[in-house]
């Protein structure tokens, strides 16, 4: 969903950053007295409008954003997050440097950190940096419709306004990886290509049919979002990659299987030799259990972080329980918590939730999903 941030006037970033600033002192009593950090951050935005936060604050900061994020089912984790303080990098070159660096660190060999990079904020003056892909790993789609897309068809517009800059393309497998789109300050966007280093693969292949090699899967080991931007205590940081871990569902229920990506479910039931004729065969569902079972068989058998949806569902429980026993209301959207297969097996699917609304967290700015899509690339 795009959200509307317009330019905050100096009054509604003080009502923000008091807001946070009394929270990162009440959960952090080593930091010293709030008033005093409060009467800084009111001088400063007299000053400049607008004001800088401290290495503890911006650490503290992503950190809560990620508790407060209510499409995430791995909140659990939040405190772990590894905040890499960039703040100073403006341009496109530094910054496609830093986002290639990011994967490499949060891959860590296959055993997946939770990461996120920050770059220069909005300022009064200029807007910030931007990333334009919607993640700093994506898969090109060649062609314009979806039964005759190579590799990914949701990124076919983004892989074709490359091509019209100047990409040549990858080898034209299911699998070529998209440059990176990045935006700096008092820039035009453009295109850096992905060193494979920077970039861990998994091969797809199911425990208990070998031929499935043949076909090829795989998929990248690092979920890092890039296009949402970051809003701690009333500054904005539209530059701020992120990642944590993939959950089982999210490639073999929907990056795979869903019809407008890899559309792969008609493959894999005439690989298992099902009824595809007809939709009351549930031929869909066991194709969809089969998937799945090949993608977590194969994270596990590369040693590559992954978590199941059984699992999740139940520490996102864990997460909501500690969060009360603190005092802290969680917010969550029931769609995008319960996960795409198998919902109802799960103990997330038996209960509501309420959508809270944070001051800090990651949102979609208006234009972003645009942008992810190359519109107004070329």
């Amino acid at each position: 969903m795009e959200i509307l941030r317009e330019r905050s006037t100096t009054d509604q970033v003080w009502q923000a950053a008091e807001e946070f600033v009394l929270l990162f002192h009440r959960e952090n009593p080593q930091a010293g007295d709030a008033r005093r950090r409060l009467a800084e951050v009111r001088a400063e935005l007299a000053d400049t409008g607008t004001y800088r936060h401290t290495a503890q604050e911006l650490a503290h900061g992503a950190r809560v954003a990620w508790r407060n994020s209510n499409r995430c089912i791995g909140r659990l984790y939040w405190n772990s997050l590894r905040v890499r303080d960039r703040r100073g990098l403006t341009d496109a070159d530094a910054i496609a440097a830093e986002c290639f660096q990011h994967l490499r660190e949060a891959t860590n060999g296959g055993r997946v950190r939770p990461t996120i990079t920050v770059f220069a904020p909005d300022t009064p003056d200029r807007p910030g940096p931007l990333i334009w892909s919607e993640q700093l790993v994506r898969y090109a789609g060649y062609g314009d419709h979806p039964s005759i897309t190579v590799g990914d068809a949701r990124n076919a517009p983004l892989t074709g306004a490359l091509r019209a800059l100047g990409w040549d393309g990858g080898a034209g497998t299911p699998f070529d990886l998209l440059p990176l789109v990045v935006q700096g300050v008092d820039d035009k966007p453009r295109w850096f290509d992905t060193p494979a280093d920077a970039v861990m693969e998994v091969p797809i292949e199911h425990p208990d049919d070998p031929g499935w090699a043949d076909w090829g899967l795989r998929w990248h080991a690092v979920p890092a979002i890039s296009n949402m931007c970051l809003e701690i205590g009333g500054i904005h940081y539209p530059a701020a990659p992120f990642n944590g871990w993939y959950m089982g569902t999210e490639i073999g229920a929907r990056n795979l299987a869903d019809t407008d990506r890899y559309n792969l479910l008609p493959a894999v039931g005439r690989r298992l030799g099902l009824d595809t004729s007809s939709d009351r065969s549930l031929w869909k569902d066991r194709a969809l259990v089969e998937l799945n079972r090949a993608v977590l068989h194969s994270f596990d058998r590369a040693g590559v972080t992954i978590a199941d949806h059984h699992s999740e569902s139940r520490r996102f429980l864990t997460h909501m329980q500690r969060e009360e026993r603190k005092g802290r209301e969680v917010g969550a959207d029931w769609s995008w918590i319960v996960p795409p297969i198998s919902g109802a097996a799960t103990p997330v699917f038996h209960r509501t939730y309420e959508d809270r609304p944070s001051a800090t967290t990651y949102v979609h700015h208006v234009g972003a999903v645009e942008r992810a899509r190359g519109r107004d690339l070329v």
